[in-house]
């Protein structure tokens, strides 16, 4: 399970580091690379290698020409990118996903728990900020669902 905030930063070659945190999720799995793709927010979504052929197995059983899951697909499966982790614990995020996210210098990495996200620094603080009417509603949203 990924939680937690973690803040890095990315360099020139697009190269950020994985929490170490989240290194030891990958490695209890086994894993040393990421499933990195695009999220429908600006930000991306990593997966372990198990976790995202869950997903795509999930996915696979949709109905196929329902509206949703073909965008769902064009935006989730086709941005996917397996990312290698290498001996320092980073890992390169290819141009694309860079500029889907905005990521600039500054990231964040944020756990949800069979996932995580990452986001530009900036644009998570924008992201996170709520307001009254919005935790109301949120508020609202969740007890219907239960929680």
């Amino acid at each position: 399970m990924f939680r937690g905030r973690y803040e890095h930063t990315i360099d020139a070659k697009g190269r950020t580091s994985v929490p170490a945190r989240y290194r030891d999720v990958l490695e209890a799995a086994n894993e040393r690379r990421v499933v990195l793709t695009t999220a429908l927010d600006p930000c991306l979504v990593a997966y372990t290698g198990p976790e995202w052929g869950a997903f795509e197995d999930r996915l696979g059983k949709m109905p196929q020409f329902d509206r949703a899951v073909q965008k769902l697909k064009r935006l989730y499966v086709s941005g996917a990118v397996e990312c290698e982790i290498d001996d320092v614990g980073r890992i390169l995020i290819p141009p694309t996903l860079r500029e889907h996210a905005r990521l600039k210098k500054e990231v964040v990495w944020a756990g949800a728990g069979r996932y995580a996200e990452l986001w530009d620094k900036e644009e998570w603080a924008r992201h996170v900020e709520t307001t009254d009417d919005e935790r109301r509603t949120m508020s609202a949203r969740l007890a219907e669902l239960g929680l």
